[in-house]
Order: C-alpha cells, then sequence, then structure tokens
C-alpha cells in the first residue's frame, strides 16, 4: 500500500501545479476532499482563528499535532502540516517536530525562518542549520516525509526576493523537497525564485496573485498552490459581513446560504 507521503510527493511537478487546499476542522477538510482535492494541508492562522486567537505564534507544537490528528481522522488524501517555525528556535527541536509530525500521519510538514512571535528572520546560517536538521530527521524515518522549507522574509518584510532566493536554494542543498517564498513581489519574481531553484516551489494564492490561473502559475514552472488563511478568511468576510447586517435588523444575508442537503451530501 502507498504511503501518503509518497502520494503527496509525485503530486509535486514543476509546471504542473495542484491545489493544496488548507482546512481548519473535519468538516472542513471532508467538504473539500470531497470535492477534488489532492491533497489538505492545516493553516496555522486558521487553526489559530479557531481557537479565538491571533495568528502568529500562538499556537503550540501539541495542539497543532492534536489538529492535525482530528484532520488525519477523517482525511483520505495526504495531509500536510503547516507548523511555523517547527515550534522552536534551535535545529534540535525542529528535528523532534519533525519526526512528531511523522508519527501522527502526516505526509510533511512546512517550517519557516520567522523568528516567532516576531517578524524578524532567523539569521542565515542558523535558517539554514534548521532547516538541515529538519530535512536529517526526515530521511531517517522509515516512512517517506516531505520537507517544505519556506523562506517568509518577503511577507514578514524582514529582507527581499534576492535573499529569499538565496536562502531558499541554500534550504535546497539542505535537503528540503519543496521551497515555498510566500507572496513575492509580482509574478516576476516568483517566475525568478522558480527558475532559481531545482526543487518544487509552493506558490500562496492570496491578494493579487488570486488574479493569476492555474495555467498562469504552470507557465512559470510551479508545481504547488496553497492558500494558506485565505479560504478561512473567505469564510469569516462571510460571517463578519452577515453580523454587520444583522446587529442593523438585516438577515437578508442568511437567504445566501448553501443547501443543507449540499453539505450533508458531502460529508457522507
Amino acid at each position: 500500500m502507498t504511503h501518503p507521503a509518497e502520494t503527496f510527493r509525485a503530486l509535486h511537478v514543476k509546471g504542473n501545479p495542484f491545489v493544496m487546499v488548507n482546512i481548519w476542522d473535519c468538516g472542513s477538510a471532508k467538504m473539500m476532499q470531497a470535492m477534488g482535492a489532492k491533497a489538505l494541508a492545516t493553516s496555522s492562522a486558521a487553526h489559530a482563528f479557531t481557537m479565538g486567537r491571533p495568528d502568529g505564534g500562538t499556537l503550540s507544537r501539541d495542539e497543532a499535532l492534536a489538529h492535525a490528528a482530528d484532520i488525519l481522522s477523517v482525511a483520505t488524501v495526504p495531509v500536510q502540516g503547516d507548523f511555523e517555525n517547527g515550534f522552536g528556535h534551535d535545529p534540535d527541536t525542529c528535528a523532534e517536530t519533525v519526526r512528531l509530525a511523522a508519527e501522527v500521519g502526516l505526509a510533511g510538514i512546512c517550517i519557516e525562518d520567522t523568528k516567532l512571535p516576531t517578524d524578524n528572520a532567523y539569521e542565515f546560517e542558523l535558517a539554514v542549520e534548521r532547516i538541515k536538521a529538519a530535512c536529517a530527521a526526515a530521511r531517517a524515518l522509515p516512512v517517506d516525509f516531505v520537507l517544505t522549507a519556506r523562506a517568509d522574509g518577503i511577507l514578514t518584510g524582514a529582507y527581499d526576493t534576492d535573499e529569499a532566493i538565496r536562502r531558499l536554494q541554500a534550504f535546497e542543498q539542505a535537503g528540503a523537497d519543496c521551497l515555498y517564498a510566500p507572496l513575492p513581489p509580482d509574478m516576476d519574481a516568483m517566475a525568478r525564485i522558480v527558475a532559481a531553484t531545482n526543487a518544487p516551489v509552493n506558490t500562496l494564492v492570496s491578494g493579487s496573485f488570486t488574479a493569476q490561473s492555474l495555467a498562469d502559475y504552470g507557465k512559470i514552472g510551479v508545481a504547488r498552490i496553497s492558500l494558506g488563511s485565505a479560504l478561512a478568511r473567505v469564510t469569516h468576510r462571510v460571517m463578519h459581513d452577515a453580523m454587520t447586517a444583522m446587529v442593523s435588523g438585516d438577515f437578508s444575508p442568511l437567504s445566501q446560504g448553501i443547501s443543507s442537503d449540499i453539505i450533508d451530501a458531502l460529508l457522507e
């Protein structure tokens, strides 16, 4: 029987991107996979929202692992964990996080180079050592495991595209299976990132990047598309706008809901 991580790895083809759908509970997981999602991923921001917390280092590793286990209990497709900075600053902690993630059944995780809870980036050498330790732990597992290395400095304002490329190249040399620099300035910068690396590259579809099509991402060689917290924030937008109307006495937004029959069918 093929391990989920092997299935997950095979989906990563440069120039033929698949959509990895970030979900936040068992219901959203079952709904998205029933509608054709080939892989799922947790989202630290979306998970934090369900806990009544803001994004950015507010979750513990135990909470992330328990959340992942809940999703895996209903998942029929591979699941990646959004494990922020590996839940610790030192390389050994990142390695342990990989081992624990594999134990719960995740097909892979992503580890970023942000020194949470701040927006500061780890020094270059430490950032690379953290990924090297995580990759070594992944390769020592008895099963396959896909390690995604994130360079988040463009997103947080810590550094520019050139530095992101330098880090991603080093992460690839350290053994990362997939590379990810969320929200570069534009598609030209995204294309530069892809061209400068050999490993499959993930892109985040959020903000201005939602204007691009799947084919557009394929043309520049992207292998994987993730949503981050975008789908969760769309859901929260609906709740926000409906409540804004209701406090003014207007209940009409509630008439726009999807039929429970459709939901029930997807959750069976």
